[in-house]
C-alpha cells in the first residue's frame, strides 16, 4: 500500500509549486519523520520557493516531504527518510546565518549524504557536510560530489593535478576557486590562465586588439569564473598589473613559470608537442592545474591529444593526481547529467549495434 500525500504546505502554489510524486516501484515499509527548527524564515530558505527544494529531495530520496511552518515532514522507506533528514538538518544552520540556499546547495547536500552512507560520522550540529570546501573572502565553495571533494583534495596536496571528464562536473571552475584562494593568501604571486586557441591555429597576431582582447573569446569560461568568485574591481586591477595573466598556450614556451597557480583549461584540444611543452614548464612553489572532456576533441585532421597522452603516462607517477569525472557528478541542470549518461551509453556499445 503506497504512503497517502502529505498535506500541501500553504507556502504551495497549486499553479506553480512542483508537482508531489509518488514513490517508484514495490512501496518499502513507511517511516514518518518531524523535524521541528525555531527559525521560520530559515525553514522557508530550506523548503525553497514553491518547494522546489523539497521537490528536489522527493525525486533524488524517493521520499513524500511536507512542510507547515517551522515543521518539515518526510514520509517513505527508513533509509530515505535518513537522507532526507539528514539534508534539511545539514543545511539549517547555513539558511540561519541568511546564506542563500540555491538548487545547486540542496542538490550538492543530497549528493553528499549519498555519498557519505556509513563511510563517514555525520553531526547535524556542524554547519556543512564531510565534503570539502575552498573558503574564499567572497563566499565559500564546497564540493556537491565524492568526485568533487576528491578534486579539492588533490588540488591541495600534488603540484599537478588533472581534471578530465564531461562538461558541467566543476574541472574548471574549482580549479579557479582553488587559485584564487592561494592568490588570496598570498601563497603565489599570480594566477596564470591558458587554452589552447584551436580555432586561430595558435596565430593570433591577425586578431584586433591586445593579447588579452585576442583570446578573450577563447577563457570566457575562466573570466566567468574569476568574477564570479573575486571581486570584479580586484580581478580588473590584477589584470593590469599582471597578477592574473592570460598566456596563450603558444606564448608559454621558454619560460619557467615559479609561484604561480597555471590553469590549462580545454586541454584534450592540446597536440602531443604542446602538452609536453606545457608540463615541463613548472617551477618552484607552483600548482598546475589541467582539465579537459576527451570526448570533445577539436583537433584537425584528426590528430592524437596531448591530454590523452599525458593522462597515460603520467597517471602512476609520484606527485601527480588525476581525478576522473563522471555524468553522475554533472552539477548543472538535471536534464544535463541525463544528455552527458545517454552519450556514454552511445560511446560504449559496440560499433555495430550504433545506427
Amino acid at each position: 500500500m503506497e504512503p497517502e500525500p502529505l498535506a500541501k504546505s500553504s507556502s504551495d502554489s497549486p499553479s506553480l509549486a512542483p508537482a508531489r510524486r509518488k514513490i517508484d516501484g514495490p512501496v518499502p515499509p513507511e517511516t514518518h519523520i518531524e523535524l521541528t527548527f525555531d527559525d521560520n524564515r530559515a525553514v522557508s530558505s530550506l523548503v525553497g520557493q514553491y518547494g522546489q527544494h523539497l521537490a528536489l529531495l522527493e525525486r533524488r530520496l524517493n521520499v513524500l516531504a511536507d512542510s507547515r511552518g517551522n515543521l518539515i515532514t518526510v514520509a517513505g522507506s527508513r533509509d530515505g527518510c535518513e537522507a532526507a533528514r539528514r539534508v534539511p538538518e545539514g543545511l539549517y544552520a547555513r539558511a540561519e546565518r541568511g546564506d542563500d540556499l540555491t538548487q545547486g546547495e540542496v542538490d550538492g547536500a543530497i549528493r553528499a549524504v549519498i555519498a557519505q552512507g556509513s563511510l563517514f560520522d555525520f553531526d547535524p550540529k556542524t554547519a556543512r557536510s564531510s565534503f570539502e570546501e575552498i573558503n574564499l573572502r567572497k563566499r565559500p565553495v564546497r564540493a556537491r560530489t565524492a568526485a568533487q571533494d576528491a578534486y579539492i583534495r588533490a588540488l591541495r596536496r600534488h603540484s599537478l593535478t588533472f581534471g578530465i571528464g564531461p562538461a558541467g562536473t566543476g574541472k574548471t571552475w574549482l580549479a579557479v576557486a582553488y587559485a584564487a584562494q592561494l592568490f588570496e593568501r598570498k601563497e603565489v604571486d599570480k594566477i596564470i590562465l591558458s587554452r589552447p586557441a584551436v580555432e586561430a591555429g595558435e596565430r593570433l597576431g591577425f586578431l584586433p586588439g591586445d593579447m588579452r582582447e585576442k583570446v578573450d573569446p577563447y577563457l570566457r569560461p575562466i573570466y566567468d569564473a574569476l568574477y564570479d568568485l573575486i571581486d570584479p574591481r580586484i580581478v580588473e586591477r590584477a589584470l593590469q598589473t599582471g597578477e592574473i595573466e592570460i598566456a596563450p598556450l603558444a606564448f608559454m614556451r621558454g619560460r619557467t613559470l615559479t609561484n604561480a597557480v597555471i590553469i590549462l583549461d580545454e586541454a584534450q584540444n592540446t597536440t602531443l608537442m604542446q602538452m609536453k611543452m606545457f608540463l615541463t614548464r613548472l617551477g618552484e612553489n607552483s600548482r598546475m592545474i589541467v582539465t579537459g572532456d576527451p570526448s570533445q576533441v577539436d583537433l584537425p585532421n584528426a590528430q592524437p591529444s596531448g591530454l590523452a597522452e599525458a593522462t597515460r603516462l603520467l597517471e602512476d607517477v609520484e606527485g601527480i593526481a588525476l581525478i576522473r569525472f563522471s555524468a553522475e557528478d554533472v552539477i548543472r541542470h538535471e536534464l544535463v547529467q541525463r544528455i552527458v549518461a545517454a552519450y556514454e551509453r552511445a560511446a560504449k556499445r559496440p560499433q555495430s549495434d550504433k545506427p
